[in-house]
């Protein structure tokens, strides 16, 4: 058995914004992929795996017991399938900001929901919202909190446009040019991070006043501007406004940025070569950067490993 391909997401703009109600912009990366399979022979990779899936699908009975009305599982047929070998064979690097828990959370949903919402559906607001409800819940098992936009995204593999907590939508993005210079693209910390202390230290952030007018005042009118800049391909006004972000962000989320990559942040301001912002939670894992010359910011970041996301 092999279940169809859920791909990874990168959340271009919206970290730690959308819990605040900022825009958000996330958008599949089908660089990396993960899909559901049995494996008979249960070498130890596909067993950890499994041993991990076994720990999930207590989780999904106790969202079932909780919340009946939200969603149920055919608990037989996939007791059956663990116990037949069931893994999930990913590409997805764990820990790096790019959906490696939202894809498995789409794979069992779509493997193993009753009366699902399909992909083929009319996709209304309210169909959107249940989704992202239901993988929200799935989706708290790996990281204690979440907003279940990373599976969201998995499922359907389109871009989605986060207007604010109760008003998401499908997108469309602007087509990427033939020969374009400049790019996003995701630059590697060479660590894994972890979502949960990430989250806590920006929630115990939130406590202090001065925090959070920063947030209301330039952390999230600058991510919105940037989400209204990219989806209209108004370039030069987004390079402006990912320049005030990233100002915002290393003067703020220092503890999501980790400490060999503050000079190197800081490098990309002060020589506008490009402009970095966390991928996911931060802590590790991947960077996003922004550049209006791909060729400069590689020479700049030399000795880095980069890969292009999006090309301008």
């Amino acid at each position: 058995m092999k279940g169809p391909l859920f791909y990874s997401k990168i959340l271009l703009f919206g970290e730690y914004g959308i819990i605040k109600d900022s825009k958000g912009l996330s958008i599949p990366y089908n660089f990396y992929n993960g899909a559901l399979k049995i494996d008979d022979h249960h070498t130890p990779s596909t067993h950890n795996s499994n041993q991990n899936l076994r720990r999930f699908a207590e989780h999904l009975k106790v969202i079932e017991s909780e919340k009946p009305e939200m969603v149920q599982f055919d608990h037989e047929k996939l007791a059956a399938d663990l116990d037949a070998g069931l893994y999930f064979d990913s590409s997805i690097p764990q820990g790096y900001g790019v959906g490696s828990s939202g894809a498995l959370v789409a794979a069992i949903y779509d493997k193993y929901a009753l009366n699902k919402i399909t992909v083929l559906e009319n996709l209304t607001r309210d169909k959107l919202l249940v989704l992202k409800g239901i993988f929200s819940e799935m989706e708290s098992f790996f990281h204690g909190k979440s907003s279940g936009l990373d599976p969201l995204n998995s499922y359907l593999s389109i871009p989605i446009l986060i207007n604010s907590k109760d008003h998401i939508e499908p997108t469309g993005i602007p087509s990427q040019p033939e020969n374009g210079k400049g790019a996003v693209f995701l630059l590697d910390s060479g660590m894994t991070g972890e979502t949960a202390p990430m989250v806590q230290i920006f929630m115990d952030k939130m406590k202090q006043e001065g925090f959070r007018h920063m947030l209301k005042d330039q952390f999230v009118k600058h991510t919105d501007a940037c989400v209204d800049d990219f989806l209209k391909g108004d370039i030069k006004s987004l390079f402006r406004n990912i320049k005030d972000l990233s100002t915002v962000v290393l003067d703020n989320f220092k503890p999501m940025i980790p400490s060999e990559f503050h000079k190197l942040w800081k490098k990309g301001l002060d020589t506008n070569t490009y402009y970095l912002k966390l991928c996911g939670s931060g802590g590790g894992g991947y960077m996003l950067g922004f550049t209006e010359d791909y060729e400069k910011a590689k020479a700049a970041l030399s000795g880095h490993k980069l890969e292009v996301v999006y090309s301008f």
